[in-house]
């Protein structure tokens, strides 16, 4: 059941922080035919630049802004740069939603992490779980600076009657993509080291960790769509989950993405590599009595960003992080 539309996009002015990314991309192509304006930077502003930000914030009378900038990366990436995790997202966080405060931007959707809940946390992870535990050491510095995301949002709604909303999506995945073996998740890296291996005609390819951790996958463009139906129909300061609600090993992971490849070979488990948490399955009960629900199953979605990345893998995209 579709819930009450409390703030209707027509005639929106909307800036999708971000845009140039996975998720951002992915806002972009669901707001289309919404009858909002999508309003961006001539140049790039570098938004960890609190001057920059707030005033091109201010000059470019927004309405609603989905708050999907980042630096992302996967464990490997977390753990060699820490002191960027940290410091850029704190400050792309922090300035974005304080320019969007000063200007006095209608509505601002925030984008979390499933990384902000505590390493060891009760299965399903539902909203309260978060700060009752310690974070996953490999991603600390990105859950912190999320959650530091969060909390300014519902801080602002309480002091100053913001209408900031956030939302914590689950693992994604999906085209623009980023399949960069150094700085991936975990669908991407399998993704490209499959492609890899075919090409080579290698008879092994090797998985990160023991195979073990259980992953909950979402398509990008369902998160968009879940997205843009928060903005419209929520209204509130406890942020949401969007999830599946399915989850599945990395083994087993490892093998669908081969398959949808076309690597036939073995796959050989690195446990010296770190797994992370071992299971991250996000509670959807809130999302799911707002009236939404997912649409990409993950045995449609694989096969399809793998046409995705054939298609684009000599551009720079498919290589590595897109911004």
């Amino acid at each position: 059941m579709m819930a009450v539309v409390i703030f209707p996009l027509g005639g929106k002015r909307v800036w999708v922080a971000g845009h140039r990314g996975m998720v951002g991309r992915a806002i972009v192509r669901r707001l289309a035919g919404q009858g909002c304006t999508i309003v961006s930077p001539e140049t790039r502003v570098d938004l960890r630049d609190q001057a920059a930000t707030i005033a091109w914030i201010d000059s470019a009378k927004i309405d609603l802004i989905f708050l999907a900038a980042a630096k992302v990366g996967g464990i490997a990436a977390n753990d060699a740069f820490p002191g960027e995790f940290l410091y850029d997202n704190l400050m792309i966080a922090a300035n974005v939603i304080e320019g969007a405060r000063r200007a006095g931007v209608a509505k601002l959707v925030f984008l979390g992490s499933s990384c902000i809940f505590p390493k060891l946390a009760a299965q399903p992870m539902a909203e309260s779980a978060l700060l009752t535990g310690q974070l996953e050491p490999t991603n600390e510095w990105y859950a912190i600076a999320k959650i530091a995301g969060l909390k300014l949002c519902a801080a602002y709604r309480r002091q100053y009657g913001c209408d900031f909303i956030s939302a914590q999506p689950t693992n994604l995945y999906g085209p623009f993509d980023n399949f960069d073996l150094e700085s991936s998740h975990v669908l991407p890296a399998l993704m490209r080291k499959a492609h890899d291996a075919k090409l080579a005609g290698a008879a092994a390819m090797t998985v990160w960790g023991s195979g073990t951790p259980l992953r909950e996958f979402l398509h990008v463009d369902d998160l968009a769509d879940a997205l843009v139906y928060l903005a419209q129909t929520y209204s509130d300061e406890e942020f949401v989950n969007i999830g599946t609600g399915d989850e599945v090993n990395i083994a087993v992971l490892a093998r669908h993405v081969a398959d949808a490849v076309g690597f036939d070979g073995d796959l050989v488990f690195d446990a010296s590599r770190p797994d992370g948490t071992p299971r991250k399955l996000v509670d959807t009960t809130k999302l799911n009595g707002l009236g939404w629900r997912p649409s990409v199953p993950l045995n449609q979605g694989i096969p399809a960003v793998y046409r995705w990345f054939l298609e684009h893998h000599n551009e720079g995209a498919a290589r590595g992080a897109v911004a």
